[in-house]
């Protein structure tokens, strides 16, 4: 992978500003571990806030980035904490 600079600040604002796809994410070399989980979450929160969206039929589209969020955060070794989750229709990760 060719090393670029990557703008940690908008990824951490709009993972999508910066990156294609969760996997892109898992495969920054230049971020590190807590970085790519940091993004990652975010990314999920804004999933989550998208399938929110979709069952009050605000979307047009299925969405299933937040599996792919959740199956990043999995080869990074993090598992969503279900037993903890916010007491909001978006939940966390």
């Amino acid at each position: 992978m060719t090393k670029h600079n990557i703008d940690i600040d908008l990824a951490m604002l709009d993972p999508t500003a910066v990156f294609a796809a969760p996997e892109d994410v898992f495969a920054a070399d230049e971020l590190g571990r807590d970085t790519k989980i940091e993004i990652l979450r975010r990314w999920g929160y804004d999933a989550l806030e998208l399938e929110v969206a979709e069952a009050e039929g605000m979307t047009d589209g299925k969405i299933d980035t937040l599996d792919r969020v959740l199956r990043a955060l999995k080869f990074l070794g993090v598992e969503p904490d279900l037993e903890h989750r916010p007491p909001t229709r978006q939940g966390g990760i």
